[in-house]
């Protein structure tokens, strides 16, 4: 089991900006794709993106697309959701997780479901205000 760790997170006004870090050990780690997940207050965790430690391929759920950037960068280990433009309901506790063992299809990364990622991070609040 991998421990990840986000920061980041914090309370911003409506069309506002936050950078989430996760650090996570891209050289070496035994999965193939790092995505995040939010859950709202009283809601149910979704992916809003997602992307392959092998070549940047990237995801961007429909909600937040246009908005929110996930990217990674191998060389400080650690993987960014940049968020733009920050609507109220984007208000939720955000996640870090990684997994995925086996590319079965080209888009590998895209929509796997939530148990196919086995390593998570304790979340980062994003808050934001209208």
């Amino acid at each position: 089991q991998v421990h990840l760790v986000e920061s980041g997170g914090g309370s911003v006004q409506a069309g506002g900006s936050l950078r989430l870090s996760c650090s996570v050990p891209i050289a070496t780690y035994p999965g193939n794709c790092v995505a995040w997940f939010r859950q709202p207050p009283g809601g149910k965790r979704e992916q809003v993106a997602s992307i392959s430690i092998h070549g940047g391929t990237a995801y961007h759920g429909a909600s937040v697309k246009g908005r929110f950037t996930i990217s990674l960068d191998k060389a400080k280990s650690t993987v960014y959701l940049q968020m733009n433009t920050l609507k109220p309901e984007d208000t939720a506790l955000y996640y870090c997780a990684a997994g995925v063992r086996y590319i079965d299809r080209d888009d590998f990364c895209l929509d796997r479901a939530l148990d196919e990622y086995y390593d998570w991070g304790q979340g980062t609040q994003v808050t934001v205000s209208s």
